[in-house]
């Protein structure tokens, strides 16, 4: 799922094929979105609000307009699944985190494949932009996560401290931490400029599912497959 940047919109994925989005202060269904052939895995909306991405297993990123539900275009990923997609900040780029391994970046205007970041060997499950769309995090089946410069396409940092896959990963607002969930139950945070890995959260009975920050970095919220969503404190003294 995902909300507009002025949160009067919700997009949601489904394993019927479609996409949906809904009016989230009277719960309404504002429009469905008919076009993939497979199970939608994740959507993203753009941060100007106009545009939606959603990705499937039938290996395309498919871009909406929002205002109409009408299908602009469909970037294909070969014979890779896309399982995570994800906006850059700026809205210029949009990534797919694909069953290959494989991060491939689009640029938005020309619908061009930019690039391919080859690096994980097994499904990605998330990726995210940092804050100032210069570092892309990508977690993975391996158990691995890996910090990727956008420019210069090189890996920064590898972080596997995890036991198992990984399931979502999400940078704090201010882009100094990252925090990882993973099948193996913990949520871990690391140091996004040091690559420090600085202490794991313990709580869940079973695999982490989601992990986003507040808007201020006070706290993080997990989502877990033992039907719990917990709420975590995570100040640290500088």
């Amino acid at each position: 799922m995902s909300f507009s940047p002025d949160g009067r919109l919700l997009a949601s994925g489904s394993g019927d094929t479609t996409v949906r989005i809904w009016d989230v202060s009277t719960g309404e269904l504002n429009s469905t979105m008919d076009g993939h052939t497979e199970w939608v895995r994740s959507v993203a909306l753009h941060p100007d609000g106009n545009l939606l991405a959603s990705g499937s297993d039938d290996n395309k990123i498919h871009l909406w307009d929002v205002s109409t539900g009408r299908h602009l275009h469909a970037l294909s990923a070969g014979w890779a699944d896309v399982l995570s997609v994800s906006f850059s900040p700026d809205g210029g780029v949009i990534a797919g985190g694909c069953l290959d391994g494989m991060v491939r970046l689009w640029d938005v205007d020309t619908r061009a494949l930019q690039h391919t970041f080859e690096g994980h060997t097994e499904r990605l499950r998330s990726i995210a932009f940092s804050p100032d769309g210069q570092l892309l995090a990508s977690g993975s089946d391996d158990n691995i996560i890996l910090l990727w410069n956008v420019s210069t396409k090189e890996i920064l940092h590898t972080f596997d401290e995890h036991t198992g896959p990984l399931r979502s990963v999400s940078f704090s607002h201010n882009g100094q931490l990252l925090a990882s969930g993973s099948t193996d139950g913990t949520i871990r945070l690391w140091d996004v400029k040091s690559g420090e890995y600085l202490f794991p959260l313990y709580g869940h009975a079973k695999g982490v599912i989601s992990v986003v920050f507040s808007p201020k970095n006070e706290f993080i919220v997990s989502g877990g497959s033992d039907g719990t969503v917990l709420l975590w404190d995570i100040t640290i003294t500088e």
